[in-house]
């Protein structure tokens, strides 16, 4: 079935007037780390700084997120950082940015103004997925790194030009898997019936929860 996914690219406009310069107490809220939990109650447009441990390597959703984008997580929460440039970020590569919440089709984002706002700074320790329910996964996941273990409901099935996707289900609901072009992710094998383990990034399109994997080992089938 069809779907419009992220077709419009989120547009960062740049207000270069001295005039328009935020005043200082402002700014230097904005540079002050918060805990991501923190930044996500925060009002759309805020423009706030996060600091933690990449889960996704850049651009590993660009087919449908249309950026070099990559997740972050804090040991309390998570969030997806856009940005235009492939920083060549990957997981566990700790990464402090300052940037602007946005909302990108239901899903809370972090836009940098520029790339200079992410700064890598040395390696973290490994994000271990937290395992979910398929029905528990929605907005108190979102951003965070997530696994189920559940029956294929729906056979894979492309959804060009955005990638591929299946419907999986534990009994607690059933659950959008969303494998992005950029991962190289083969669907093969893959049936109704099957029972797979799923392992990704907690995402939002639309009205719908569902789980992006990142690499092939992020699904694996549990009853060969």
């Amino acid at each position: 079935m069809f779907s419009w996914r992220r077709c419009i690219p989120v547009l960062v406009l740049v207000l270069a007037s001295a005039s328009f310069a935020p005043p200082a107490p402002a700014v230097e809220a904005a540079h002050r780390v918060v805990s991501i939990a923190q930044a996500r109650t925060l009002p759309l447009g805020t423009a706030v700084t996060v600091d933690g441990v990449a889960t996704t390597p850049s651009g590993a959703f660009e087919s449908s997120f249309f950026d070099k984008g990559f997740g972050l997580q804090d040991r309390g929460s998570g969030i997806y950082v856009s940005v235009a440039a492939d920083l060549g970020v990957a997981p566990r590569t700790r990464v402090r940015v300052t940037g602007t919440l946005r909302d990108s089709f239901g899903l809370l984002i972090l836009v940098p103004d520029d790339p200079a706002a992410v700064v890598v700074h040395g390696r973290g320790p490994a994000v271990r997925p937290r395992p979910l329910a398929t029905g528990a996964v929605g907005e108190n996941s979102e951003g965070q790194l997530v696994r189920v273990i559940a029956t294929i409901t729906q056979a894979p099935a492309p959804d060009l030009p955005y990638g591929s996707k299946f419907a999986v289900d534990d009994g607690s609901g059933e659950l959008t898997i969303f494998v992005n072009t950029q991962t190289g992710i083969d669907l093969t094998g893959l049936a109704a019936g099957r029972t797979v383990s799923v392992t990704g990034f907690s995402s939002q399109f639309d009205t719908h929860y569902e789980i992006d994997p990142r690499f092939p080992a992020d699904i694996t089938r549990c009853d060969r």
